[in-house]
C-alpha cells in the first residue's frame, strides 16, 4: 500500500510540479498568472494521443509536434490574453482574460476531440506494477525539465536575459533587452513545459479534456505553496502534494480527498502567505 501511494503520488506530483513550473515561467516574464497552464498540460495528452494513435505517427514525431503545437498555444496566450492586459491600467484583468481563454481552449477541445477519456499510447513499454513507466516517466520528465532550465538560466545569454526581465523588466528594457520578444519566447517555453507534463503523464491521466481544469487547480497549489516564481519550491511542493493527495485517496477516498487537499492548502497559506519557499514581502516605509 505504501509503495503504491509513493509511486502514484510521486508520478502525479511530478505532473503538478511541471504545471507549477509552467505557471512560474509565464509569471516571471510578465507578472501575470495565466490560467491556461493546466490547459497546456491537457493539450499535451490530447495532442500526443491524436498524433500517435489516431494519425499513426512515430512517437518521436508525435512528441515534437505536440511540443510545437503547445508552444504556439503559449504564444497565442501572450498575444490574446496577456499583452492587452499589460497595456491596461487595471492589470488584474488578467484573471478574466486568461480564464476566458482557458475556457475557450477547453470547449474547443471538447468539441473537436471528445468529452470522454481517450487512451494514450504506451511510449516505451517498460516496467510493470509500481515500476511501470506511467509512474516513473513523469518523474524523469520533471528532472529533465529542471535540469534544462538550470542550464538555460545559468549558462546561456537567453536564460540570463529571462532572469533579468523576471527581476526587473523596466530596468531590463532600459538596458536594451527586447522585453516583448523575450516575453513571447518565455510563453512559448511555458507551452512546451506544459506539453511535456501532459505528454509524460498521459498514460496515467489519459487524454481527457477534463484534465485541464484539474491541472489548473492542482498545478497552482505548488506555485502558491512553493512561492510564486520559485521553480524548485514548486517541484518540492508538487511532489509533496501528489503524495498527500494519493494518501488521502487511499484513506478517505472520493470527494473527501479533495476536501483534504483544500483544507491543507488553506491552512498553509494562512500560516505562510508567501509560500513555504517564497521570500516575505518587504514594504518600504
Amino acid at each position: 500500500m505504501i509503495a503504491s501511494i509513493l509511486a502514484s503520488g510521486l508520478a502525479v506530483g511530478a505532473v503538478y510540479a511541471l504545471i507549477g513550473v509552467t505557471y512560474n515561467t509565464m509569471f516571471s516574464a510578465s507578472r501575470v498568472i495565466s490560467f491556461t497552464a493546466g490547459m497546456l498540460g491537457m493539450l499535451g495528452g490530447v495532442f500526443g494521443s491524436l498524433f500517435i494513435l489516431r494519425l499513426g505517427l512515430p512517437i518521436v514525431v508525435g512528441f515534437a509536434l505536440t511540443m510545437a503545437c503547445c508552444a504556439v498555444v503559449g504564444v497565442i496566450t501572450e498575444f490574446i490574453a496577456v499583452r492587452p492586459v499589460l497595456k491596461s491600467l487595471d492589470q488584474h484583468l488578467y484573471v478574466l482574460s486568461t480564464l476566458a481563454l482557458s475556457i475557450m481552449i477547453q470547449q474547443l477541445t471538447a468539441t473537436e476531440w471528445s468529452t470522454e477519456p481517450q487512451r494514450f499510447p504506451r511510449l516505451l513499454d517498460v516496467g510493470a506494477g509500481i515500476l511501470d513507466e506511467k509512474f516513473w516517466l513523469p518523474i524523469v520528465a520533471c528532472g529533465v525539465v529542471m535540469g534544462a532550465l538550470e542550464f538555460l538560466y545559468r549558462h546561456t545569454l537567453v536564460g540570463k536575459a529571462f532572469l533579468a526581465i523576471a527581476e526587473d523588466n523596466f530596468a531590463a528594457r532600459a538596458l536594451g533587452l527586447p522585453e516583448r520578444n523575450l516575453r513571447i519566447a518565455s510563453y512559448a517555453l511555458a507551452g512546451m513545459i506544459g506539453a511535456f507534463a501532459g505528454f509524460a503523464g498521459g498514460e496515467l491521466l489519459l487524454a481527457f479534456v477534463a484534465n485541464g481544469s484539474l491541472l489548473n487547480f492542482y498545478g497552482f497549489v505548488p506555485v502558491a505553496l512553493g512561492g510564486l516564481g520559485n521553480h524548485r519550491g514548486a517541484v518540492v511542493a508538487g511532489l509533496a502534494l501528489g503524495i498527500y493527495q494519493q494518501a488521502a485517496n487511499f484513506i478517505v477516498g472520493g470527494i473527501f480527498a479533495s476536501v483534504a487537499v483544500f483544507a491543507l492548502f488553506i491552512v498553509l497559506l494562512l500560516a505562510v502567505p508567501q509560500g513555504l519557499f517564497g521570500a516575505p514581502t518587504v514594504r518600504r516605509v
